[in-house]
């Protein structure tokens, strides 16, 4: 399969790609540091490919689908790329740090999407998967931005899966609560209770795989069926 996902160099998505790319899948990925861009296309080389991309930048974003469609269609369009705020009560949340996490977690999907769609709409054939959060189904304090902008990916998925073709699926995808960067950013050292991202992998690349166009606008979470 061949399989795009943003925010691959770090947490979950660095985790599901390089699974992805041990168990023969073709993977196309950007994130924003150029470091480890680097490292991956020194690891991976073709067919795979990596890009130095914010996905907050829409024109940068068409430019880096024109080369990754030029791999072919993607299966799986995965949306992984997020930013989390500082724990703090909302009214004290900086506007410019409001308005970046919600243009990375909420319109870098939208132009990851616009980008993606419609060479698989033509096709009529493969799986969005866009990651929520627990978050993106429940609240908790001092993480208000971070809220708002899962439970808009739950609403802008289950919009458009039924803009979708049959044959088609767009997934609000919940990945439960991994010990990453992010979560320590929140929990600190209570993060390290729970699995690292390449243990999570295990579970949660094999179960994206399943998904298909049954699951098209549910909300799911990795391991439940």
């Amino acid at each position: 399969m061949f399989i795009v996902i943003t925010g691959v160099t770090r947490g979950l998505g660095r985790a599901l790609a390089e699974w992805y790319i041990k168990n023969g899948h073709t993977v196309a990925g950007c994130g924003r540091s150029g470091q480890e861009i680097f490292d991956l296309r020194f690891t991976y080389s073709e067919p795979h490919s990596f890009e130095v991309v914010d996905v907050s930048q829409p024109v940068r974003v068409g430019i880096w689908a024109e080369k990754a469609l030029g791999h072919g269609v993607p299966d799986i369009l995965i949306n992984n790329a997020a930013l989390m705020n500082d724990p703090a009560p909302l009214w004290k949340v900086p506007a410019d740090k409001f308005a970046q996490l919600m243009s990375v977690n909420v319109n870098g999907v939208v132009n990851v999407i616009r980008s993606f769609a419609p060479a698989m709409i033509e096709r009529k054939k493969g799986v969005i998967v866009n990651l929520s959060s627990g978050w993106g189904r429940s609240v908790s304090p001092e993480v208000a931005p971070y809220c708002a902008s899962k439970w808009a990916i739950e609403g802008l998925t289950k919009a458009l899966a039924e803009e979708l073709p049959e044959g088609m699926a767009a997934v609000p995808l919940s990945p439960g609560t991994i010990d990453t960067a992010m979560l320590r950013q929140c929990w600190a050292d209570g993060a390290a209770a729970y699995p690292k991202a390449d243990k999570w992998a295990e579970t949660a690349a094999p179960f994206i795989l399943k998904l298909g166009p049954k699951d098209n606008g549910k909300s799911l979470s990795v391991g439940r069926e």
